[in-house]
């Protein structure tokens, strides 16, 4: 089996490529291919002719996407759209990973988790373009597996955020008197090792469709931080504040726990807890 991961220098990225070292692996990073541009991504995929395509390339910067409207669609629905077309040609397995955000929109307040047959209703720019990338998935390649996942925690940090939620909170710990960290937006913090795990095994399967794969256990971004800080053994004080005491351009949602309800259903989900994954990745970094 060849599989092309798209991305590959990313967070999610280096975690496949590490995952998949014993199959015929062929990293695509973005200067060997552009996925805005159709005929590039024909071009790479004509010479590589991959039985797999992860594509975990995406502008995932969320207050960015409200300025950069435009690029948002280009990078996350068109250049998604791209990878499929060029896919569905080939007879190729596709991923598509996508986000939690594409829910939260609801008039009312949510407080149970969403599986895959929740309809989405995304409140920001992000989360509408990463859906729009879904819909041209679904209806462009029939092997096609979404993956949606939510607070992507790695080593190799996001690709354009320059690290991870982790970091940020050890080295500002180290730097300030205390922390002020939002209470209430609640998700499930995600290990992308973890995920690339169960990317690995879901591609050697035909049950393509929708899958949400997060770690187990919910929290809110200060609960995330106090156990960061807790595992590191940092004594800074952490704030509870509320959403509207920390501005943001992008509207998040209040509540977007996954239920991985497709991966139960099919005897799949054995993600382990976030802070077992956050303990993991803590000692992998010799923070702990």
């Amino acid at each position: 089996m060849k599989v092309a991961v798209v991305g590959a220098s990313g967070q999610l990225g280096s975690d496949l490529c590490k995952e998949l070292s014993s199959v015929e692996l062929v990293p695509l990073v973005h200067s060997e291919m552009e996925i805005t541009d159709l005929d590039s991504v024909k071009r790479v995929f004509d010479e590589h002719q991959p039985d797999v395509a992860i594509n975990t390339a995406a502008y995932v910067r969320v207050d960015d996407c409200e300025r950069e409207q435009d690029k948002a669609f280009l990078i996350n629905a068109l250049g998604a759209r791209n990878v499929a077309v060029v896919a569905q040609e080939l007879g190729a397995k596709l991923v598509y990973i996508s986000t939690d955000y594409v829910f939260g929109g609801e008039a009312q307040p949510r407080n149970i988790p969403y599986t895959e047959f929740d309809a989405p209703i995304p409140l920001s720019i992000y989360g509408k373009s990463k859906l729009g990338g879904e819909d041209f998935i679904r209806h462009l390649c029939s092997r096609h597996f979404i993956v949606r996942s939510s607070g992507l925690f790695g080593v190799a940090g996001g690709s354009g955020k320059g690290g991870n939620f982790i970091e940020t909170m050890l080295k500002v710990a180290k730097e300030r008197d205390e922390l002020r960290v939002v209470n209430d937006q609640i998700f499930s913090p995600t290990y992308s090792k973890d995920l690339a795990q169960k990317i690995a095994l879901l591609i050697t399967t035909e049950y393509y469709g929708i899958f949400h794969a997060t770690n187990k256990g919910t929290c809110s971004w200060y609960e995330f931080a106090r156990e960061i800080l807790k595992q590191a053994g940092l004594k800074t004080p952490v704030i509870p504040i509320t959403s509207e005491q920390y501005p943001q351009k992008a509207k998040r949602p209040s509540y977007s726990v996954l239920d991985n309800y497709h991966l139960r259903l099919l005897g799949m989900d054995d993600m382990r807890t976030w802070q077992e994954a956050l303990r993991d990745y803590m000692i992998g970094k010799g923070y702990s």
